[in-house]
């Protein structure tokens, strides 16, 4: 009988645990969509908050988070006023900040404190371990890469658009396959790159080098393309999707697919939302008719209703891959990554080198 009351005691506190995690999922659903609709402060800092503290179970301390973020940020403006550009258009002030922000996350230098005591202020390097958060997904966090100072292409750009979020001065993350990096504008070189995994400004030719930057993905927005506040947060809520993946498994795809939903309304070409919104209609099928992809297409031959909507789906995966999608293999992308350093003459934008 003990044994019993045990078994349905642990069974309650399962289900409980697990109403709380998906409560703080809701929770930060809401917050995320509530920027996006205009009715909360449109901050990427917050966002990504959000979405951190979500899959951590409201486990990420938001005064730890903040400080070390006001501490990085304290310490871009104190690099500003220590040292001046060669550069001197009228937009100098900004790029000073920029320059100050990409030596926070790239840059050795010298630090004196307030005693007079030196030291070196050692950079943000690449994580190469676990790079797609496959074993860890907090191997993708902002919160993680201020701890361990090792990151990868989504927590480094993504920390170097906080910071300049907090300094007041435009940042913008731009898609290539499986990829993020920074856009800036300068008043006399126009658009160029920053490449926070590398620590280098690489031309547009680089990106193209992957050869999985279809021109149709080019003229349709999905990769290139500087990304404003708004659809930087809309990236938030892919990430929130795919946090809930990891921690639910199993899940019926009915959050998945909210996220997609409300992503889209805000950014409809959202390559990751098209896919993911895509891969979750597919397993919402699956699920419902206990069967895979190929046993879908077979009962959809025997089933008017089914049929719609398998068309339908099939009509997702039709219209990403017009746009201009191709998946990037995990081993191409590395050896990508890899070229940019090997051939750094070859990519390297070397008037922005030179200014800074």
């Amino acid at each position: 009988m003990k044994k019993i009351i045990c078994s349905i005691v642990l069974t309650v506190l399962l289900q409980t645990g697990t109403d709380a995690q998906r409560f703080f999922y809701d929770t930060a659903f809401e917050n995320i969509n509530c920027m996006l609709e205009g009715s909360c402060e449109l901050s990427f800092k917050n966002a990504v908050y959000e979405v951190e503290n979500a899959y951590l179970e409201n486990g990420l301390d938001s005064v730890l988070f903040h400080n070390e973020i006001r501490k990085l940020t304290v310490l871009a403006q104190n690099l500003v006023k220590s040292r001046e550009l060669k550069y001197q258009g009228s937009d100098k002030a900004d790029v000073e900040n920029y320059a100050a922000l990409f030596s926070v996350l790239k840059d050795s230098f010298e630090i004196t404190d307030g005693k007079g005591n030196s030291y070196k202020y050692t950079p943000y390097s690449y994580d190469f371990e676990d790079i797609w958060g496959h074993g860890d997904w907090k191997n993708m966090f902002v919160s993680k890469l201020m701890v361990t100072r090792k990151g990868n292409c989504h927590s480094l750009p993504y920390l170097y658009k906080i910071l300049a979020e907090e300094m007041d001065v435009k940042a913008y993350l731009a898609l290539a396959p499986n990829h993020i990096y920074i856009k800036h504008w300068k008043e006399e070189n126009g658009w160029y790159n920053t490449e926070l995994t590398s620590g280098i400004f690489p031309m547009d030719s680089w990106l193209m080098a992957s050869g999985y930057i279809h021109l149709d993905a080019i003229a349709n927005k999905l990769y290139m393309e500087a990304l404003d506040d708004k659809r930087s947060v809309t990236l938030c809520l892919i990430d929130l999707a795919q946090g809930y993946e990891r921690k639910f498994p199993d899940n019926d795809g009915t959050f998945v697919q909210k996220c997609t939903n409300a992503a889209l309304k805000h950014y409809p070409n959202y390559i990751n939302a098209l896919v993911l919104k895509a891969e979750t209609s597919k397993k919402i099928l699956e699920l419902e008719n206990r069967t895979d992809f190929a046993g879908l297409a077979q009962k959809a031959s025997q089933d008017d209703t089914l049929k719609k909507r398998f068309l339908e789906l099939q009509g997702e995966y039709m219209t990403i891959h017009e746009l201009g999608y191709r998946r990037m293999p995990e081993e191409m992308y590395l050896d990508w990554l890899t070229s940019l350093k090997e051939e750094r003459e070859k990519y390297e934008n070397k008037t922005i080198t030179d200014n800074n």
